[in-house]
This record gives structure tokens, sequence and C-alpha cells, in this order.
């Protein structure tokens, strides 16, 4: 049974979720009956929701086989029980946003995990809309850093405030280096800035609905439209993730932005929360974003950039590039 989907108000489809699954260090002890409700469960709601069946079936068959060799009859402490069965299952799947969690407070039956929603509710708290920086490079460059992609609710009037301060620039640099995902709908959002017309992006399907659904640029925007002949650079690497690599997936596929710096994270699939017992569980991908244009996405092999470097140099190398495109030599400023 689906115990929640976490609201997109708090972290998104694409999250990636990086502080919720650091190890707890949490004494709880766990027992025999606990570690085999919490394998019957994952099993289960693997083979109900995984965005995979054929590969949620092979994980079950390496979870019994080591459950029945006694792989985790050592394993008392619950946040080393959880590690476990997330490298088992990576084992498998290669699916980054594929976890389990240990919570040393109890799960309240029959809502969200309570653990997981309030590492979230403080992620978006410390993240706020995103937009961590607005500037101009020069009188012809502009640089935009955005950390997070919050819901569209929270970040619709700070994409206009941000373009609108932009929109007197021959070229932009957008910086997702940091970024940890978030809302797809508020990628698209940003996406729009950059077209000139309605635009189909990343469409999403879903194991359990069996549906597709289109992803589009929106038409009417709160802020001035930056349109689809300016240069823009994304700067990448393996900070970026989730909807981050969302961002520079789409953007690169369309052909509107280089992007330079690094390979990123990896993470493509929307995963949900489900409950596995008292104190456990599972993030698990339950939906397969398509590009229409590569009919493919970048789960497992991150997005490549264009023009390698590390992502220290990334900006100078950005700089340096639109400047050269540009035809002017522009007065350089320091690492955002």
């Amino acid at each position: 049974m689906l115990l929640a989907l976490l609201s997109l108000a708090l972290i998104g489809s694409f999250v990636a979720l990086p502080d919720l699954y650091r190890p707890s260090h949490s004494g709880t002890t766990i027992d025999g009956a606990t570690r085999a409700q919490v394998i019957d469960t994952l099993v289960a709601r693997l083979g109900e929701h995984y965005v995979f069946p054929a590969t949620a079936r092979q994980i079950a068959t390496l979870l019994r086989k080591r459950q029945r060799d006694g792989a985790y009859d050592a394993l008392t402490n619950g946040a080393q029980f959880a590690a476990q069965l997330t490298a088992d299952m990576a084992s498998v799947a290669h699916d980054l946003h594929l976890k389990v969690k240990f919570s040393p407070a109890r799960l309240r039956p029959g809502g969200g995990p309570d653990a997981m929603t309030a590492a979230a509710s403080r992620s978006a708290r410390d993240r706020k809309d995103g937009v961590d920086n607005v500037d101009h490079l020069g009188p012809a460059i502009g640089y935009l850093r955005i950390s997070a992609f919050p819901p569209r609710s929270l970040v619709a009037a700070r994409y206009a405030s941000a373009l609108n301060a932009l929109s007197d620039t021959d070229a932009l640099i957008i910086d997702v280096r940091a970024n940890r995902g978030g809302a797809p709908e508020s990628v698209a959002l940003l996406i729009s800035y950059f077209v000139d017309r309605p635009t189909r992006l990343n469409d999403i399907w879903s194991r359990d609905s069996g549906r597709t659904t289109q992803t589009w640029t929106e038409g009417q925007l709160d802020g001035r439209r930056y349109g689809g002949k300016k240069p823009v650079v994304i700067l990448a690497g393996p900070g970026t993730a989730s909807a981050g690599e969302d961002f520079t997936y789409t953007m690169q596929a369309l052909q509107r932005a280089t992007v330079i710096g690094e390979r990123t994270w990896g993470g493509a699939h929307p995963a949900g929360l489900y409950r596995l017992g008292d104190h456990f569980f599972a993030a698990i991908p339950h939906s397969r974003s398509i590009s229409p244009i590569t009919h493919t996405n970048w789960e497992g092999t991150g997005v490549a950039p264009d023009v390698a470097a590390p992502s220290a140099d990334a900006l100078a190398m950005a700089k340096d590039l639109l400047q050269r495109q540009l035809g002017a030599a522009l007065p350089l400023h320091g690492e955002k």
C-alpha cells in the first residue's frame, strides 16, 4: 500500500534528497522479525511500483537469497540494515533514487514518513526559492545560480524577477553545479524563458497508471522572456542532480545551451515514499523521464558536458567562451 508521495511543496518528483540518506547514529536495535517484515514489505512495494518490473523481480530474488543465506542475521542496527538493503538493490538496479532509510523515531501508520517529511521540510526551508545569485559579469554577460527547483508556486515570482534583471544582457551563464533537485514543473517554467514558441520537454511515463504525460513550456510568463537566440551556457558537474539534471539535459537536447563542466549525478526516475514498518521506509522510483528528442534520459549515465572541464574551472571557461562569441573583451569578476 502506498503510504505517501511527499508533496511537491516539499521536495518535488526528481529530488536527490542527499541529506536523507546519511547514516543514522541511533543505537536502536532491531530483531529478526523486524528484518523479515521490512524485507517482505520492500519486495511487495517493489513489485507493485518499481518502474522496471523485471528488475524488481531480480532484486526480490537477490534479497530473498541473501535472507535465506543469513546475510542479514547479524545486522541489529537499523541504519546498517537499511544501508545494506540499499547496497544490495543497487547491485542489481544501479538506480540512484532507490533507497531504504531507517528512522529512529516511529513512523506514523497511515501517514507520510515523519522523519523524511521533517528532513525534506528543513531542506526546503534551507534552499528557499533555490535562486542563489543573480548578477552581471560585465555589461554583456549575466549570471544565474540555482541550487534547487522548489515547487512552481515558490519560484514563479523569483524567476520573473531574475530574468527581468538579466534581460539587458547578451549572453547568460546558468550555474547548477550544486543543484540537488526539485519539481519538474519548475524546470519547465524556467526553460520557458529560453524558447520563442511552445516546446515539448521531457515526457513522464508512470508505472502506476501506465500513462505517459507530456511536459510543455508555458506560454504566459510573469517576467521578460530571454528568448531562443541569445547564447546560454550551463555549468554542471557531479553536484548537479535530479531536477538539476532534467534542466541541463533538456536544454542541451534542445540545443539551447552549451554545457560546461563535468558529468552529472545520474538520477532520472521520479520516486515515491513507501512505509516498510515502524522505523523503515523506502524511496522507490515509479516513473520514467523520456526525452522526445533522445528517446531516453540521463539515468545511470548523467549528463555529459559539451565542453569538459573541472567544475572549479567551469565558470572561467564559460566567460571566456561567451566573450569570444560576443566578440568583446569584457572585465572578468571572480568565481561566484
